[in-house]
């Protein structure tokens, strides 16, 4: 019989907190990080959902000595440091860490590669830090990174490599990445709105999120999530569009369920991707309906953290198990009128519900999908 494998802690990082518990307050509230930023000199300000440098700078000072860290590894650290400080770290502790970009705003008027952007070098200098006795793991696979993160942590546990693990993830908002969007005309003009006919376009976020994961929690957690099922699959559609059939996350969304021995009629939320572009909306309502999941309570937490990259995932697992503890659901922020061609069950306020299985996914550039069945214990 496999190992059954748990997330028994978590924390976060986001321009609407620095712990879990401020962010799910104000999510409660319908607060939002997304707000107008002018991040390219040349350029006129945009909605984005960015970390106050100030704020983050005064929290990285009341926690840590060093000041030789870039932005973001100031949020991997903050994010990290609470778990740490309740986990062991042994010889059979995995480290992984997710993102797509890492510390790209290095590069900027830059000759030469600075040692900080490899992305091996950036998880390192992370590890090295905590003290972590095992070599580092990267995941990054453009935005399905921080469930993929998930599940390789599971795996690789299931598989006896690794007895638990602490996994990361973050991107932050940079030129660089600004600039690649603009490049397929996919942000909007306006705070995002997945899944909605007036929709125009993505809100790009930033964030840090960290997860502990064990095969053997102890009695004294607060709480523990099986990670019950996990896929991803790549469609090989397009290098920027997703499938419009939806091949890859239906696949994707199938093999979790399957793994978790549970059907469609058991899943009681879907924390999606939505994006607030056309083809991603319009793909995952296609595919949520070919597994039967039209009518599951459904929500995107783009609207309130913009699109965060490599920390979507991990950020947005978090906060839908949040949801399951207070028996909360958070509405799809901004939605009005539906906006795909197939039907969906899409949050429009706070609603009680009594949560047990959680369906979390995601898709990304490359055709690259991933869904995890999370099962509150």
């Amino acid at each position: 019989m496999r190992k059954e494998i748990y997330i028994t802690d978590y924390n976060c990082v986001t321009p609407l907190g620095f712990d879990v518990s401020s962010n799910w307050n104000h999510l409660v509230e319908g607060k939002s990080g997304v707000a107008l930023h002018k991040v390219i000199d040349n350029q006129e300000a945009f909605y984005a959902s960015i970390i106050d440098t100030e704020k983050l700078d005064e929290e990285f000072k009341s926690n840590f000595d060093s000041p030789n860290f870039t932005r973001l590894e100031k949020m991997f650290l903050l994010s990290l440091k609470p778990l740490i400080e309740k986990h062991e770290i042994s010889e059979e502790t995995a480290f992984i860490l997710s993102t797509t970009k890492g510390n790209i705003s290095l590069l900027k008027n830059q000759t030469e590669l600075p040692e900080g952007v490899y992305l091996s070098n950036l998880a390192q200098k992370i590890a090295d830090h905590f003290g972590f006795k095992t070599k580092p793991i990267v995941v990054s696979n453009a935005c399905v990174s921080g469930v993929m993160a998930i599940a390789v942590a599971k795996n690789m546990i299931q598989a006896g490599k690794y007895k638990d693990a602490f996994v990361i993830a973050g991107d932050e908002v940079s030129e660089f990445v600004i600039s690649g969007f603009n490049s397929f005309q996919a942000i909007g003009t306006e705070p995002c709105k997945p899944y909605d006919k007036n929709r125009n376009g993505i809100n790009i976020g930033e964030a840090t999120a960290a997860v502990y994961i064990t095969s053997a929690p102890s009695e004294n957690e607060k709480f523990r999530f099986k990670i019950a099922g996990d896929s991803a699959v790549n469609d090989a559609n397009h290098i920027s569009g997703p499938s419009r059939t939806g091949d890859g996350l239906y696949a994707s969304i199938k093999n979790a369920i399957t793994e978790a021995h549970v059907t469609s009629e058991q899943i009681n939320f879907i924390s999606a991707h939505g994006t607030a572009t056309i083809y991603n909306d319009e793909m995952e309502a296609i595919a949520f309906n070919r597994m039967e999941l039209q009518h599951a309570p459904l929500n995107s937490m783009k609207g309130y953290y913009g699109h965060c990259l490599g920390a979507s995932g991990l950020l947005e697992s978090i906060i839908s198990m949040e949801s399951a503890r207070h028996g909360i659901l958070i509405p799809s922020k901004n939605f009005e009128e539906m906006g795909v061609s197939q039907p969906l069950n899409i949050i429009k306020k706070n609603q009680p519900a009594s949560v047990q299985y959680i369906l979390k996914t995601a898709s990304g550039f490359g055709g690259c999908n991933a869904a995890i069945v999370l099962e509150k214990c």
